[in-house]
């Protein structure tokens, strides 16, 4: 049992101590201030450090509650979607709403556990206390592995979109810009990252709210358009009726649309960096409903009011398209440097999410010790520049198959995104019969509809995850995920030492307050 001084020590630096005190400064955290294991890779396997080191808490409510609502806006939107609108015409919007009140559930089980157990290893944490070691550490490195893949997705349309302004650039050289920056950015203290996510996601939201306000006029009064132009529900309908392709084309849209909303899930491991978590996950994760009527439905429906939707391409962002056949140059530049923004703050958010995740994964001996390690800045500057590595494979790709990447790592996405949501729903459940048979105290944000919110949600991702082997373009994704179960399944038997076998032990926090130190 360490003394009350010792646990005062660490909280003045920034640290978290589960259940003790709570502090809001998010200073620089040195090697020596806590013990450290020597050995940045273990002899033998994985293990668990001597000492978990503290994440530095530098994230307030202002910067929480962007990210909750940028987290929506991403290249999902401004570019996947115009994938998504072919294969389901208007009925794409009842695929975003459907989607949207699955994900909806998903956070708000995620949100349940988030407050009462406040973690950097969030969900992977999360299933390996209620579900086992084995399924902490397939759904800790299957979201690292999500995050990778979309993040990829995320620097291919980062290139795409520049190839608007500079068509004859290969792709691969602002991609790998791109990345160099973002690397950097990501080692700098968290308040850094915090900052940079709230300014992009404004950007982005107020560009959204500009675009459904100016959409609206347009489909008003016509503002810019031909004089043979009609807009409203005649064009939104016009090209086959709300079903163009059937209901098999809606079905066919979902890979896309539960791409879009992949990484909304991050918000639930700002919770191990959040100052003041129990206020700040409650309040980001409500926001989801209105994120998905606005961001999507909203925005999508006013865009194919505006412009047929079968004259929507796939060859960069459908609302640059929109705006340029429509001879308005200058909103289509305007929006081009948006989306720009969008893909910046995506990748960003990639690298972060997924390596608090290795991260936590270290922390219980499910990854190397190194990536354990944080640097003076308090971020685990080792995962960085892992996530940098897997993003030169991007580069790679990009060069030698530029075409027909996105759409396959979309697909790829969306099966590491469903699995990660399968198992917080899961986890969700084993808490809840948890909470029950031990007779422990209610939890303070209850996910709503229980439990036929959760059994619902949990039936539709398997649901996606079947629509993935049917669909003729998605079945390689459901390839490669069972091959990457399977690779999962074979590192945990032989790698996997010692407590890396036992259940996450984590602090429950229901009921305790929050002490700033100044």
């Amino acid at each position: 049992m360490q003394s009350p001084e010792w646990l005062c020590s660490l909280a003045t630096k920034g640290h978290r101590v589960p259940g003790v005190i709570r502090a809001t400064e998010s200073s620089p955290i040195r090697a020596s201030d806590l013990p450290l294991d020597t050995s940045p890779f273990p002899s033998k396997g994985f293990s668990v450090p001597q000492f978990a080191q503290a994440l530095a808490r530098g994230l307030n409510v202002r910067h929480v509650r962007f990210m909750a609502l940028g987290s929506a806006i991403g290249t999902g939107l401004f570019y996947g979607s115009a994938s998504a609108i072919q294969a389901a015409g208007p009925a794409v919007l009842l695929a975003y709403m459907i989607g949207g009140a699955a994900v909806f559930m998903v956070m708000r089980a995620l949100g349940e556990m988030a407050v009462r157990h406040p973690v950097s290893g969030s969900f992977g944490q999360y299933a390996s206390k209620y579900l086992g070691p084995f399924a902490g550490f397939i759904t800790g490195w299957t979201f690292a592995f999500e995050m990778a893949i979309v993040a990829i997705a995320d620097v291919t349309a980062f290139g795409i979109y520049m190839g608007f302004w500079f068509p004859d650039v290969p792709r691969w050289i602002w991609i790998l810009a791109i990345i160099f920056i973002i690397a950097a950015l990501n080692t700098m203290k968290v308040r850094v990252f915090g900052e940079t996510e709230f300014w992009l996601s404004l950007i982005k939201v107020s560009a959204i709210i500009a675009m459904i306000a100016g959409g609206v006029l347009i489909v008003v009064f016509g503002f810019g358009l031909p004089a043979e132009a009609n807009p409203g529900i005649a064009t939104l309908l016009g090209a086959g009726g709300f079903f163009p392709n059937g209901f098999w084309g809606l079905l066919a849209s979902f890979s896309i649309v539960m791409f879009a909303f992949g990484g909304i899930e991050t918000i639930g491991i700002t919770a191990g960096e959040a100052e003041n978590p129990k206020s700040v996950v409650p309040k980001a994760i409500n926001t989801v409903p209105v994120r998905i009527l606005l961001f999507y439905v909203c925005t999508l429906g006013i865009l194919m009011m505006i412009y047929p939707w079968n004259e929507i391409g796939t060859e960069g962002s459908p609302f640059v398209q929109i705006f340029d056949n429509l001879g308005i140059p200058a909103a289509a530049h305007i929006l081009n440097a948006v989306v720009i923004t969008a893909a910046i703050s995506a990748i960003n958010s990639d690298i972060f999410g997924a390596g608090r995740m290795m991260f936590g994964l270290a922390q219980q001996g499910h990854a190397p010790a190194s990536f354990g390690k944080i640097s003076r800045n308090g971020v685990p500057w080792m995962t960085v520049l892992v996530m940098g590595a897997v993003l030169l494979v991007g580069v790679w790709l990009n060069a030698v198959m530029p075409e027909s990447l996105f759409l396959l790592i979309a697909s790829i996405a969306t099966f590491a995104t469903v699995w990660v949501w399968l198992m917080i729903l899961l986890s969700h459940i084993a808490m809840k019969r948890s909470i029950a048979r031990e007779n422990l105290p209610a939890s303070e944000f209850p996910s709503p509809l229980w439990p036929v919110g959760s059994y619902l949600a949990l039936a539709f991702m398997g649901f996606v995850i079947v629509l993935l082997g049917i669909m003729p373009g998605t079945r390689v994704a459901l390839l490669v995920g069972v091959v990457w179960i399977g690779f999962l399944f074979i590192a945990y038997k032989v790698w996997v030492r010692g407590k890396g076998h036992e259940r996450a032990e984590l602090e429950d926090e229901t009921g305790r307050d929050y002490v700033s130190i100044d």
